[in-house]
């Protein structure tokens, strides 16, 4: 049976460029970056030549790139790290749909180091209001944490707006996880002070991140060791997966694109398929990004309709897959007021620039013969 892989935003395959260049330096190259002799500083040399080159592509310095080993590391780093310099300030901003690596790093603070936490609430549409925003932010709100695009149902946060407004009116930090923003959505990063992502969302390595930190933000290391990555990430560093970085970046970037359009076609094609079966609900907003699609069924539980579509040859997920193993409702669409029946029922389907609309096709069949199986117990 030929599977298909429908959950991109859970994670990619690596781009066949990234893998050899990978496999190429596996063979060749081993010293260590922060070594004095010659090979060690060949290789220092080029690690700082991809730092240079990611932070082009970002727009941002040089020295404000942070490699660390993906997106959940660059979030609670990014959290404690602006906390931790700033004792003075006890209170943090976030919102109700956050990633797990971002919720449970507020939870930590909280309460382990009593920290007091404001919650943003989302519409149904998973979006936040800016007039809350404004009159959350307190004099002792160390840092704000929003995520760009939410990766359960794709809605986008006004990231500029916000940005703009922190910026203005406090004296706080401000985060963004752009792990499912990357390529997706135009992003300006002059009003982010700190930011996230992982390689492994754009078809690079697992154990690959960012952490982009911005000169001017306080910051205590989580991780001690010796100078490497400016003393703010202790450790030897992980060399060849740094370096090749730059490239999946750079090779991301230019495919998402020049795959605007087809992904958006995809989106079209599942959407208006999802509406013609009685009883399913579309729990994305049409306003999101175009790769993610969440929908429900709610008189088939999530975990009995993703088995069964597996069993047809389909990858999709439910939740963020950080949550997978929870028996629970979504948090996410539990937010947005969408009800636990949805919010148990759900599915995500996110598709990558290799999917094909007979994919969705086949897909929409697959999901209205579980439906006609399944549907009345």
């Amino acid at each position: 049976m030929r599977r298909v892989d429908f959950d991109s935003a859970s994670t990619t395959n690596v781009q066949a460029q990234v893998l050899k260049t990978y496999i190429d330096l596996l063979q060749k190259e081993y010293a260590n970056s922060e070594s004095l002799y010659d090979e060690g500083v060949a290789m220092h040399l080029k690690l700082e030549k991809a730092r240079a080159a990611i932070a082009s592509l970002l727009q941002v310095q040089a020295q404000e790139i942070i490699f660390t080993s993906g997106a959940s590391e660059s979030n609670s780093a990014a959290i404690k790290g602006v906390c931790f310099a700033q004792r003075d300030k006890k209170h943090i901003l976030t919102t109700s749909i956050e990633h797990s690596s971002v919720r449970y790093a507020v939870a930590q603070m909280a309460e382990i180091f009593n920290y007091e936490v404001t919650y943003l609430s989302v519409s149904e549409k998973g979006v936040i209001s800016l007039e809350e925003m404004k009159k959350s932010l307190r004099e002792d709100t160390a840092i704000v944490s929003i995520m760009a695009v939410n990766n359960e149902v794709g809605s986008i946060q006004p990231i500029q707006e916000v940005g703009e407004y922190v910026k203005k009116h406090s004296h706080a930090y401000f985060h963004v996880d752009l792990t499912q923003a990357i390529g997706k959505v135009e992003l300006d990063m002059k009003y982010i002070d700190l930011a996230s992502m992982s390689a492994h969302k754009m078809n690079g390595l697992k154990g690959s991140g960012i952490l982009v930190k911005k000169n001017h933000v306080p910051f205590v290391p989580l991780i001690n060791g010796g100078e490497q990555e400016f003393g703010l990430r202790g450790g030897t560093a992980n060399a060849l997966v740094d370096l090749v970085l730059a490239k999946t970046l750079r090779l991301y970037l230019e495919e998402q694109k020049k795959k605007r359009p087809h992904i958006q076609a995809l989106k079209e094609r599942l959407v208006t398929g999802l509406r013609k079966l009685e009883g399913v609900w579309i729990n994305s907003p049409s306003e999101g990004i175009a790769n993610i699609v969440n929908f429900s069924y709610p008189k088939i539980p999530s975990e009995v309709m993703q088995n069964a579509l597996n069993k047809k040859g389909f990858m999709v997920s439910a939740k963020s897959t950080c949550d997978s193993k929870s028996s629970e409702p979504s948090e996410v669409l539990m937010a947005m007021g969408l009800g636990r029946d949805r919010s148990l029922s759900s599915i995500r389907v996110s598709f990558h620039e290799e999917n094909t609309l007979e994919e969705v096709d086949s897909f929409l069949k697959a999901y209205r013969e579980v439906i006609q199986q399944y549907g009345s117990l």
